[in-house]
């Protein structure tokens, strides 16, 4: 099955309200539940959730050895490098995807950047300044937990920029990320999609557990109440940036076992587009083992 495929939006103007948050799509197609906050009740729910997470472990070993025969083609002066860019409401699972499918990888071959409101100096630039910044370098995966799309979405939901400098950006992004691409970079963009419903349920989550106190902010409550702003904002930032060079990918986001699994699914994917091998040995290995067999530690 390739979630690639499956989870790619189409061309064309986009229809949140008409994509699943709670579909379980190639792995075990149940249908929408029934239950509201998109979670299935009794034991046929909970065993496909361990299923789900067995199956994410199980990609564990293959992903981890791509990874890190992409990482040694970056030691050896390869130029590939891999973009993933989180986006997504609060509580949509940017932090789970993290722990549960990027860390399945050797950390050290990762580089995450979590943007927050931008600082006075990278107000005093343009938006992409601080993107650029924060690149991964050659052989590693760089993952954004947030982007250059929030200067498209928190940006135009709350007015912090005038409508025609909203309008210009999309073509910017555009732009920027074909350079990527050209360079070398593979771009994968995710849209984590959740429903109301389980935003409410995890938010309420965080406020039952004092443990998860520090995870909730008071903000979310705001943006919340914006809900329909925020899709309409995500559809045209949807549509206008789904381009060949670097296509959206939504995933249903309500079971957190299946968004894991797929997102830690299309990262193997493209990894395995890569058609990557081992680097020669830049020195002759026979010669190398024979000094090795008469070396002596003193």
């Amino acid at each position: 099955m390739s979630y690639s495929s499956l989870t790619r939006l189409p061309a064309g103007a986009v229809d949140l309200s008409k994509i699943s948050t709670d579909s379980t799509q190639g792995f075990a197609d149940k249908g929408p539940s029934k239950k509201k906050g998109g979670k299935k009740s009794g034991k046929s729910g909970g065993r496909m959730k361990d299923v789900g997470k067995a199956a994410l472990a199980a990609l564990g070993p293959e992903l981890a050895d791509l990874q890190e025969c992409f990482w040694a083609e970056g030691a050896s002066g390869g130029k590939r490098r891999i973009l993933l860019v989180l986006q997504g409401m609060d509580t949509a699972g940017k932090g789970g995807v993290l722990r549960k499918a990027v860390g399945l990888v050797d950390p050290q071959g990762v580089a995450i950047t979590a943007f927050k409101s931008p600082t006075e100096e990278e107000l005093a630039n343009d938006f992409l300044w601080r993107i650029r910044r924060a690149l991964p370098p050659a052989g590693y995966i760089g993952v954004f937990d947030r982007s250059h799309y929030e200067d498209v979405l928190i940006q135009r939901v709350w007015g912090l920029a005038p409508p025609d400098e909203i309008e210009r950006r999309y073509d910017a992004i555009n732009e920027f990320e074909a350079e990527l691409t050209a360079s070398g970079f593979t771009i994968i963009k995710c849209m984590l999609h959740i429903s109301p419903e389980a935003q409410k349920e995890r938010l309420a989550a965080r406020l039952d557990d004092p443990t998860r106190h520090w995870k909730y902010d008071p903000g979310d409550i705001d943006d919340r109440a914006r809900w329909s702003e925020y899709a309409a904002a995500y559809e045209t930032a949807l549509s206008r940036t789904n381009t060949d060079a670097a296509p959206w990918h939504v995933i249903p986001s309500d079971k957190k076992w299946y968004r894991n699994f797929v997102a830690a699914h299309l990262l193997l994917e493209h990894l395995r587009a890569m058609d990557l091998k081992w680097p020669k040995a830049a020195f002759d290995v026979e010669v190398e083992k024979a000094r090795l067999a008469a070396s002596v530690v003193r």
